[in-house]
């Protein structure tokens, strides 16, 4: 039987472990103590984040080292210094969570103007170098005060919420204390932007005063990782974007632009109306056309020429007391990156179609990376250890090769700590969302099992189909007269706020007889939230989420058969698509005490094929069903017992 490590277990801050949660420390203990990576899959559930950080802190207090902990949300941040909190109770530890600029600000200029990280960070910087934020000043003109209050909570393990309230109160910019904090505490909670955008964690480094050589890296809910690599590689360029920077050239006066951006924005129009959704654009091929029809006969000099007049407007606009930005600038560094990445295999670039939020057809250029391992591998590469883990990894060995992670990496799948008789995993056969199949007859039939689940469910039910085509479909085939229960769908282009609010009150319906959630599999709804106990008994997985055979998918899809032969359909293709399904049937198990049934509503979830990619803790005994009526409702009946269907 395994124990945790005697180190370990002193910074274990619980009287019992869950069950498999010793095995997990003492794989990452075990590497981390060697100076390697681990690469680790472990459910909801077993506690992994209590886990990492007892099997981390005892190597990082031994070897003078720090643990930066990634995570995406605020709320997972929050846990990590909870935790942290609980941990200090057996072991002086300390740690704090860090958000960005805009949500760490008191400067009203920045809060009335916050856009994206990019953007905050660059007003901050031309603000302090005019002078002209007194919070960041304050620091300095009281930096005797200021210190005495970093020492004072040099030991303690704080919020990012905590620390912009004492800073508040002081008058301290809270973003710049955090940053003097940062050189202190053991454990930093924060975005994988910090660590894996390149910008960013240039400026971040420069604060810490410890090189990354020092840090023991956490990455949870690493199956995010790769695309959110190729994100921050990735850029585009729209329109309207284009349209901004010529009336912005016309109001500063700057002529010899504003014929540039007219042109532009001609050509992209053209290009355009020949492409149905999207269209691979040959890079030197759209350059020749920029030489031609927009006479940039020397591209690289005009583009700098054009990266310049952007600054100087963002100075002239800061004084006036208006939101820095630059149109200009925008379209200059994009093309300077466009031609960087011209002759690169590792990118592709397309012209895409896209509605707007007035509902409108537009276009826009887009340099699609291709790599996630470009943003990883010099993470990976330069901490001193690294455990990336998330409850849905598999197979191991596919991850590792995508983002590079060190050839010495330890792989390792933990046990499921849920017991097998509080998950019911279904495959139903005869129905499918494969493409050629998505007949009026299908949707229906696929409303009527969809209808049956509900039925059969003591409470909330969830449904997430294989994209937003299918979850149309299915409501045109009137699944909502079918189910019993209130319906509430997620609509395409939802507002975050408006989605967390469609949660909620779906959520509250746990206790009045069930609800019905109706989403797409790689959603809002689908990742990143919890529905334990009754706020979600059961989840329904419409079809396999393959993507559609877009420009960028083949470009992937061959890229990774250049990198890896033989391998390129299934890292491009279906893998991308088996973790989105993943996801979202994991969401009604989040607890040891979760009791949830998962029905995948599509006869390809039966195949050994696609199997192989689900986590071991669904595929270990998963039943598929004959075509036949009601019997999802015997093993629904059978699993949960026969539920009322009284509703308020």
């Amino acid at each position: 039987m395994l124990e945790i490590p005697k180190m370990a277990a002193e910074y274990f801050p619980y009287k019992s472990v869950r069950p498999f949660q010793d095995e997990f420390i003492q794989a990452v203990y075990g590497t981390v103590s060697e100076g390697k990576s681990i690469l680790i899959e472990g459910s909801n559930g077993l506690g992994k984040t209590v886990s990492a950080l007892s099997a981390c802190l005892p190597v990082a207090k031994e070897r003078n080292l720090r643990i930066l902990y990634l995570a995406k949300t605020h709320r997972q941040h929050d846990r990590v210094i909870e935790e942290l909190e609980a941990i200090s109770r057996k072991q002086p530890v300390s740690g704090i969570s860090i958000r960005g600029r805009s949500e760490m600000c008191l400067h009203p200029f920045v809060l009335r103007h916050a856009r994206d990280t990019r953007s905050v960070m660059e007003i901050c910087r031309l603000l302090r170098a005019r002078k002209e934020c007194p919070y960041y000043a304050k620091i300095e003109e009281e930096f005797n005060s200021c210190a005495e209050l970093l020492y004072e909570l040099s030991n303690e393990t704080l919020k990012a919420s905590e620390i912009l309230k004492i800073c508040k109160s002081q008058g301290f910019c809270p973003y710049e204390f955090t940053k003097l904090m940062l050189e202190e505490v053991d454990v930093i909670a924060l975005s994988y932007l910090y660590i894996f955008d390149p910008l960013i964690r240039s400026v971040f480094f420069k604060k810490l005063e410890t090189p990354m050589e020092r840090f023991i890296l956490i990455v949870d809910e690493a199956h995010n990782l790769p695309d959110t690599a190729i994100e921050i590689a990735s850029d585009e360029l729209s329109l309207f974007t284009i349209r901004q920077g010529e009336r912005e050239a016309k109001e500063q006066g700057y002529e010899d632009a504003v014929v540039f951006c007219k042109k532009l924005h001609k050509i992209v129009e053209r290009i355009a109306e020949s492409v149905k959704d999207e269209a691979q654009l040959p890079p030197k091929f759209f350059l020749d056309l920029l030489k031609t029809k927009a006479d940039v006969s020397q591209p690289l000099t005009f583009f700098e020429e054009l990266l310049s007049l952007g600054e100087i407007i963002r100075h002239n606009l800061l004084a006036k007391g208006k939101y820095p930005r630059s149109y200009i600038r925008r379209i200059a560094e994009f093309f300077i990156k466009w031609m960087e990445t011209s002759e690169d295999p590792s990118f592709t670039h397309v012209i895409s179609k896209y509605q707007t939020k007035a509902g409108k057809t537009s276009a826009k250029l887009e340099i699609v990376a291709l790599d996630p391992a470009k943003i990883t591998e010099p993470v990976f590469s330069t901490v001193y250890a690294s455990v990336v883990m998330s409850g849905t990894l598999e197979p191991l060995e596919a991850y590792m090769q995508v983002t590079s992670m060190p050839e010495q990496t330890v792989l390792h799948a933990v046990s499921s700590p849920f017991p097998r008789e509080h998950i019911l995993a279904l495959v139903c056969r005869g129905v499918t969302t494969a493409m050629q199949k998505r007949t009026d007859e299908m949707y229906r039939k696929l409303a009527l099992r969809i209808a049956e689940v509900a039925r059969f469910t003591p409470a909330n039910v969830g449904v997430f189909t294989a994209s937003f085509d299918v979850l149309e479909g299915i409501l045109a085939a009137g699944v909502e007269d079918l189910i019993e229960k209130p319906l509430f769908c997620e609509r395409k282009g939802m507002r975050s706020k408006d989605n967390e609010q469609l949660i909620k009150r779906f959520k509250d319906y746990s206790k009045r007889g069930g609800a019905v959630l109706l989403g797409v599999q790689g959603g809002r709804s689908s990742e990143g939230v919890d529905y334990p106990g009754d706020s979600m008994n059961a989840v329904v997985i419409v079809g396999v989420p393959y993507a559609e055979p877009t420009p960028r998918v083949k470009s992937q899809v061959r890229y990774y058969e250049s990198r890896f032969p033989g391998k390129g359909r299934e890292y491009g293709y279906i893998l991308p698509a088996l973790k989105k399904a993943s996801q979202a049937a994991g969401r009604p198990i989040r607890t040891l005490d979760d009791k949830g049934a998962i029905i995948f509503l599509d006869y390809r979830f039966a195949t050994i094929y696609c199997q192989r990619f689900l986590p071991n803790w669904i595929r270990r005994n998963i039943k598929t069903l004959p075509d036949e009526d009601g019997r999802i409702a015997k093993e629904l009946i059978l699993f949960f017992g026969f539920p009322t269907t009284s509703h308020n």
